[in-house]
C-alpha cells in the first residue's frame, strides 16, 4: 500500500495574507484589484506556491493592522533602523506586539529599564526550534530590569533563552539573550553574536563570520557545522547580542 505524500506546509507569510484579508472583509479577487496583481497571483501567494515581490509585500504591510504591518515589510527588506522615522507613526515598530517598556530609578543615580522576556527559544546552532521571523511579533512572558547602560536601543531591545550546546563553552543551554533588533545591519555585525531565523529551523543563535566574499554562521563549539548566510539557504538576521546572563536554577 502506497503512502500518502505529505502535504508541504503552507509557509507562514502566505497564512498571514490569507489572514490579511479577513480583517478587511475583501476576496482574493478584490485584495489583487487593490494590489494591481492578477486574482491568481494572490491564489499562489496564499497557497505558497509563490512568493510577493519586495513591493507587494510593501503594499501588504500597508493594508496590515498596526501589529502585523512589520512582518510583510521585513519581507521586503526593510530594517527598523533605517526606515523607523520615515512612516506614518501609527505603524511605527512603537505599536507592536511588545510591551512598552518602563522605566525605574535604584537609588539616586541608577537607572533600570525593562526589558521583556519573549514567549520563545532560540536553539543552538544546528537546532530546530521556534518558528517566528520576528522578534516584534513574539509575546512576552514577564519583564526583567537591567541596568539602561546595557542597553543602547532599550525600545528595540527584548530577551530569549537560548537551547542547546553548540555555542558553549561562551553562552550554555538555558542561559538568557539580550537582543537589540535595532542592529540588523549585517555589514555591521562581522564577528558578532546574532540571533537569526528562517522558516524551516526557527530562531537560532550564532556568530557572523565573513570568509572572502561568503558570510558564513558558525558555532563556537566546531562539532557543529555552519551555515552559508544568503538568500538561498534562507536565513534572516534579527537582531544582535548585547550581552547574556545564566539562569537561576
Amino acid at each position: 500500500m502506497k503512502k500518502r505524500a505529505k502535504t508541504p506546509a503552507i509557509p507562514e507569510w502566505a497564512s498571514r495574507i490569507t489572514g490579511l484579508r479577513e480583517p478587511l472583509e475583501i476576496n482574493q479577487a478584490e485584495l489583487a484589484r487593490r494590489l494591481e496583481v492578477s486574482a491568481m497571483t494572490v491564489s499562489r501567494w496564499e497557497r505558497g506556491m509563490l512568493m510577493p515581490s519586495a513591493e507587494s509585500f510593501i503594499q501588504l504591510g500597508n493594508f496590515a493592522s498596526k501589529s502585523d504591518c512589520w512582518f510583510f515589510w521585513e519581507y521586503a527588506g526593510l530594517e527598523v533602523a533605517k526606515v523607523s522615522g520615515t512612516f506614518d507613526r501609527s505603524k511605527t515598530p512603537r505599536s507592536l506586539a511588545v510591551p512598552e517598556l518602563e522605566q525605574a530609578h535604584a537609588g539616586a543615580t541608577s537607572e533600570v529599564v525593562a526589558l521583556p522576556l519573549l514567549r520563545a527559544v532560540a536553539s543552538a546552532h544546528g537546532g530546530v526550534t521556534d518558528r517566528h521571523l520576528s522578534l516584534r511579533m513574539i509575546p512576552a512572558t514577564k519583564k526583567m530590569g537591567v541596568p539602561s547602560d546595557w542597553c543602547p536601543n532599550p525600545r528595540y531591545t527584548s530577551m530569549l533563552r537560548v537551547k542547546g550546546r553548540s555555542m558553549e563553552p561562551l553562552i550554555r543551554n538555558g542561559d538568557i539573550l539580550a537582543v537589540d533588533s535595532f542592529q540588523a545591519d549585517r555589514a555591521r555585525l562581522l564577528g558578532k553574536i546574532v540571533v537569526v531565523s528562517n522558516e524551516k529551523d526557527g530562531l537560532c543563535v550564532s556568530r557572523l563570520r565573513r570568509y572572502q566574499n561568503f558570510d558564513v554562521l558558525e558555532s563556537e563549539n566546531r562539532e557543529y557545522e555552519p551555515a552559508v548566510l544568503n538568500k538561498a539557504s534562507g536565513w534572516r538576521i534579527l537582531g544582535r547580542v548585547l550581552w547574556w546572563i545564566s539562569a537561576a536554577p
